[in-house]
């Protein structure tokens, strides 16, 4: 059994730092994501250029560079090897639900290692969370022969991570977009969901 230390000063620092990009948001309720009545939704009850401003006030606090604008919600954040990366980027997932209700989440990774890796911490993670935030998230492993499961993603109201590697999803992209699949183009419906990102 591994034995998580939660609190490391730098890696509570991280999950702050992130977390405050969102400074402000009000807490979005289970039965306000709903779109269409269908796709369950992230929604961050904040304009996007607040986004900004409090992005650039973490980075200001952190001694980085202001971040360059850019027409979508793009932000970096860069951790050296050996830190606790993936701890800290699945424990900002926990914490985003919590303060905002954002509750959809995408991992992308560069290979299938990447994945496996991913999805092992999050097994092993799921006590030790489930005991710091009183909730356990779902989840999906991404492929296209379980495009079920995408769906599934897309429509439920919990908190649900779903981790891919780029390459799969590349190479499947004419089959996640074919309408006559499963109820409709799945690409679509993601990207109704919104998903928070996350590309390890």
């Amino acid at each position: 059994k591994f034995l998580f230390e939660p609190n490391l000063s730098h890696q509570r620092e991280a999950v702050s730092a992130v977390v405050s990009v969102f400074e402000g948001a009000a807490y979005t309720r289970p039965e306000e994501k709903f779109w269409g009545g269908e796709v369950s939704s992230n929604i961050i009850k904040l304009p996007e250029e607040v986004w900004y401003e409090n992005a650039a006030k973490v980075a200001a606090d952190n001694a980085v560079s202001e971040p360059a604008l850019c027409t979508e919600p793009d932000f970096t954040i860069e951790m050296e090897t050996g830190t606790g990366k993936t701890y800290v980027y699945l424990r900002t997932i926990f914490e985003l639900n919590k303060r905002y209700g954002l509750h959809k989440f995408l991992i992308i990774v560069p290979s299938v290692a990447i994945r496996e890796g991913t999805l092992t911490q999050l097994r092993q993670t799921r006590q030790h969370f489930s005991e710091l935030y009183a909730t356990v998230a779902e989840v999906i492993e991404y492929s296209s022969k379980k495009l079920p499961q995408v769906r599934g993603f897309c429509v439920s109201n919990h908190l649900s991570i779903m981790v891919m590697n780029k390459q799969a999803f590349d190479s499947d992209n004419n089959i996640i977009n074919d309408e006559d699949r499963d109820g409709g183009n799945l690409l679509g419906m993601l990207q109704q969901v919104r998903p928070v990102i996350i590309m390890d």
